[in-house]
């Protein structure tokens, strides 16, 4: 990526519920046009940072800066300019269309009829994740797959800068998983930046560009470019992997360990 340009910037962050402090004064960037995987253990805090730098929670201390821009200054409209999230869950209660699910991600900069530069924002948001023979079909009559691309298309029809994307490919299948994987590749090689939390360290590893790791309240940058290096890996999973070489990377496996051991 050569040197880093950082597109989020968070200073002296914590936040917690009443006496349950969740993140205690972190610091760390994100680098412009990067796939930035977020690590941790369940429970530790990593969806809860994703919701921060949205916007959709507020930090009790800190400051964090989007594209320069204080978060906690903007507008929704400049928000929605700037990020697009994906939460886990999403459900769809009436029977929309593909298309109109897409166009509900220009809800914040239509009017009252959306104009014929919405529907071209729509269309190529819909191409640009490889659905066109899906936009007549009901959202709520596809496959979980098919909808998390649909999800990601609205996103895009916000044309952001930004997208985070939370556990984007955790209860899908394999084909699914790397279609998903796919198209953020190929977005963050269009410049988009890219963050998002990933259950599994191998899809991390492999496809992720700037690593951050969760852990005991803080937030830890990691620096090495060699993440399965990390010691911190091992805490997250409490020792419980083994590292395999293949091809200058690591795949990590669970130890296999007989019962008397």
């Amino acid at each position: 990526m050569g040197k880093l340009e950082y597109i989020i910037s968070i200073s002296s962050l914590s936040f917690g519920y009443t006496k349950n402090i969740i993140l205690e004064n972190i610091f760390a960037q994100i680098p412009y046009g990067s796939f930035t995987v977020i690590m941790g253990r369940n429970g530790y805090g990593k969806s809860t940072l994703l919701k921060l730098i949205s916007g959709l929670l507020h930090p009790s201390d800190g400051d964090i800066y989007i594209d320069n821009k204080m978060l906690g200054t903007l507008s929704n409209r400049k928000k929605a300019h700037l990020i697009g999230f994906l939460g886990q869950q999403h459900r769809a209660i009436f029977p929309f269309t593909v298309e109109e699910v897409v166009m509900t991600g220009r809800a914040a900069f239509i009017g009252i009829v959306p104009k014929l530069s919405d529907k071209f924002v729509v269309e190529e948001s819909i191409e640009k994740a490889g659905i066109s023979h899906l936009k007549k079909r009901f959202y709520t009559d596809l496959s979980g797959g098919e909808q998390q691309l649909v999800m990601i298309a609205r996103l895009l029809a916000q044309q952001p800068k930004i997208l985070i994307l939370d556990e984007p490919i955790s209860h899908l299948d394999f084909n699914n998983q790397l279609r998903i994987i796919q198209l953020i590749k190929q977005l963050v090689n269009e410049g988009i930046t890219v963050v998002a939390t990933l259950h599994d360290p191998n899809n991390a590893f492999l496809f992720g560009d700037f690593f951050l790791f969760v852990h005991d309240k803080k937030v830890i940058t990691d620096e090495t470019n060699e993440p399965w290096n990390n010691p911190l890996i091992h805490k997250i999973f409490h020792d419980e992997i083994e590292l395999i070489p293949y091809k200058e990377k690591f795949f990590i496996f669970p130890k296999i360990c007989s019962p008397d051991c």
